[in-house]
């Protein structure tokens, strides 16, 4: 099968550090190679894959400030795009401006999508609905006037992760640094239990940041300790005693969960979004409403077996499982669209 792979120009693919949905690009990329499919990874210049990469923006503008996001987007769509007769599937991480382009090509356009940035969007979607093919990334993330071709969940390659059987004592929050993700209860919780906090991520939210974590920060207590890339991030994970996701949004996955499983540490969420596809209760962490609940969760964290937390992840999230779930979409669709010609 002829797939193209259409990453963002935001990061490059995989992300050094951040960078969600380049991470899930790259994954499905390298898996569908290993499995001999002819792939093609439009991404920036500077990303590293396996695939046939083909660029036109050198590096990615959240990484590069001369870079123009809108001028470099635009011709990374549209690159893809008039190749889009070379292909069997194209398949959609950027977002919602290349379904602009799917009425103009006869190669069947498959979106994987990542989030609704806002119900401003929604109009493009619709406008698209059956014909462009939609996956959710969960059952929960769905808008309901749309129709989708499937659910299919984040996998991670667990070689990247490396399975810790005995808990460090500090709890851990890794995510980005804004009120979505809920920073400042993850504060409160930890000084709620009087444990030591972590956090790592990026500043989305300087005024967030000033507000409400850096007043807290304290050597040995709280501790805030910038981004962490992928040399860092199992060892850090692995050695949390819980994972901390206190969020505020109807999270539609929620990468880190998965990644702090795979390690074997139980993760501690609000009851929002995605979360109860993730988390089984008292068997790979606590689904919670709000911070005292939080409390008195992590206090019964050591009675889960850390083993559940990396079995579930092997059971249901790999990248295996995702690709495969992925090859299976394309076929169909692939069948679909050859008898309607």
């Amino acid at each position: 099968m002829r797939i193209a792979i259409l990453s963002t120009i935001a990061w490059r693919t995989p992300p050094r550090h951040y960078g969600p949905w380049e991470a899930v690009a790259s994954n499905i990329t390298e898996e569908l190679v290993r499995r001999g499919h002819e792939v093609t990874l439009y991404a920036t210049g500077d990303s590293q894959t396996n695939a046939d990469l083909r660029a036109v923006c050198p590096r990615g503008y959240e990484e590069d400030p001369e870079i123009i996001p809108k001028v470099w987007e635009a011709l990374h769509i549209s690159n893809l795009f008039e190749e889009a007769g070379q292909f069997d599937i194209i398949h959609n991480h950027f977002d919602f401006l290349p379904l602009t382009y799917s009425s103009m090509t006869r190669t069947p356009v498959v979106m994987t999508i990542h989030g609704f940035s806002s119900p401003g969007i929604l109009p493009v979607f619709r406008k698209y609905n059956n014909k462009v093919h939609y996956v959710s990334i969960s059952d929960a993330h769905r808008a309901d006037d749309l129709s989708y071709a499937a659910t299919i969940y984040h996998g991670l390659n667990m070689n990247e992760f490396q399975y810790q059987s005995h808990a460090g004592d500090y709890l851990l929050f890794f995510g980005r640094i804004h009120s979505d993700k809920g920073a400042r209860e993850a504060i409160q919780i930890a000084l709620g239990c009087n444990k030591r906090l972590v956090m790592a991520g990026i500043i989305q939210d300087q005024a967030y940041f000033d507000k409400y974590v850096k007043p807290h920060l304290t050597a040995g207590r709280i501790e805030y300790i910038g981004s962490v890339g992928p040399d860092e991030r199992s060892s850090l994970l692995g050695n949390a005693a819980a994972l901390l996701h206190p969020i505020h949004f109807e999270e539609p996955f929620g990468l880190s969960v998965i990644e702090s499983m795979a390690c074997g540490t139980p993760v501690i969420a609000f009851n929002k979004g995605s979360m109860p596809e993730l988390i089984r209760p008292g068997y790979n962490g606590y689904l919670v409403e709000n911070v005292s609940e939080a409390v008195e969760a992590v206090e019964n964290i050591p009675g889960i077996r850390r083993a559940n937390c990396r079995e579930h992840i092997e059971r249901y999230f790999t990248v295996e499982h995702m690709v495969a779930n992925y090859i299976d979409t394309y076929e169909r669709i692939l069948a679909t669209t050859e008898n309607e010609r």
